[in-house]
This record gives C-alpha cells, structure tokens and sequence, in this order.
C-alpha cells in the first residue's frame, strides 16, 4: 500500500507522542551510547550536533563529553530559510521556533567530519522526513563536501517506500534505540537491503 510524505509524517508523530517519560529516558540513553560507539569508531576532530525540540533525541551530555574532549563541536544558528555552523558554547538563547542556540559567530565553517541529524522517519532510500521546513536541505549543500551524516531517532520509523525527493539529505548510519544501522551504497530503493545492522 502506497504512503506519501505527509502521511508518513504524522504517523512518525503519533508514534513518538506514545513514549512514556520513563521510556523516553531509556531510549535516550540508549542512542547516546551507541552513538557514542559510532563517533568513537570514526574519530571525528569536528561535528554538528543539534539542541533539541521537544520529539527529538536529547544528546547534550554526549555534546559536553566531546567538547571537553576538545573536539570541534558545532551547532546550528538559523539565518533565514535555513542555518548555519557556529561553534558550540555557553550562553544559550532561544531562536525561532524554540530552538536553543549560542550566540552568532562571524566564523564561516564550511567542513565539518560528521553531521548528527535528528529525524521523525527515514524512507526505503535512506533519506530524512523531518518536519517539512527544508532546512536541512539547504544547509548540506553549502558545505564544501558531504560529511558523514548519522541519523538519530528516539522510535525507529522507516519506510518501506522511497517518499522522499533526491534533494532530501541521505544518511550513513542510522541509530535508534533498538539498533544501529549502515546504509550500503549502490543499492536501489528496497528497505529490505538498504542497511546492515551492528546491535
């Protein structure tokens, strides 16, 4: 049965608004541990990370822990219709559409090692539904090359279909509670074996 963007969407919400507290804090748990595996794995010097809204996946301890680490931790700072990279630092303000960030930096950052990205589902192409406003998508093609994209998500929501447009941000790895997942390159658009799985 066929499912557009929309549709997909709401049942992605409806999902995440059936998380308890309590699981909530375990599952938040779990991804920072796993994806703590994953940034370690890579040994990034650099990364994007976000500060989260209300339905997205909480990972400022892990943020902390690799700032002390003194690596290169960025978050977004939104101009316009979409963001840009400022450095990660205290004190925070709250943007548009309640979103905490730092204070503006002249700093132009154009590379970054990995980009975390918080998503409410990902389709059978192993592209981003977010929550429509596109901002993603305009930021990734002002970095001079694609980073190493890994999607987080508190409930795991994938699509059997390919939903998405190309211009949609594509992930590496994608983490959810339950698993960690790799996208395997050159494969057309079967969920079924897009990724392999590391528990």
């Amino acid at each position: 049965m066929s499912i557009d963007k929309a549709s997909f969407r709401k049942l992605c919400m409806k999902k995440l608004k059936n998380t308890s507290a309590h699981n909530r804090k375990y599952k938040e748990y779990a991804v920072q541990r796993k994806l703590k595996k994953v940034l370690d794995e890579i040994n990034a010097s650099s990364m994007l990370f976000y500060l989260p809204l209300k339905t997205e996946v909480n990972l400022n301890k892990l943020l902390q822990y690799e700032k002390r680490n003194i690596k290169k931790c960025y978050v977004p700072f939104m101009v316009g219709e979409s963001f840009k990279m400022v450095p990660y630092r205290q004190p925070l303000n709250v943007g548009r559409f309640g979103v905490s960030e730092p204070n503006n930096s002249n700093k132009k950052i154009k590379n970054v090692d990995v980009a975390i990205v918080p998503v409410l589902g990902v389709d059978a192409d192993a592209r981003r539904v977010g929550f429509g406003k596109g901002m993603y998508d305009r930021f990734f093609p002002t970095l001079a090359k694609t980073p190493i994209t890994i999607f987080v998500q508190l409930e795991q929501c994938l699509c059997d279909e390919k939903i998405t447009d190309d211009y949609d941000i594509q992930a590496d790895i994608y983490i959810t509670p339950k698993e960690i997942l790799y996208r395997k390159n050159n494969v057309k658009s079967d969920s079924s074996r897009r990724w392999y799985s590391h528990r």
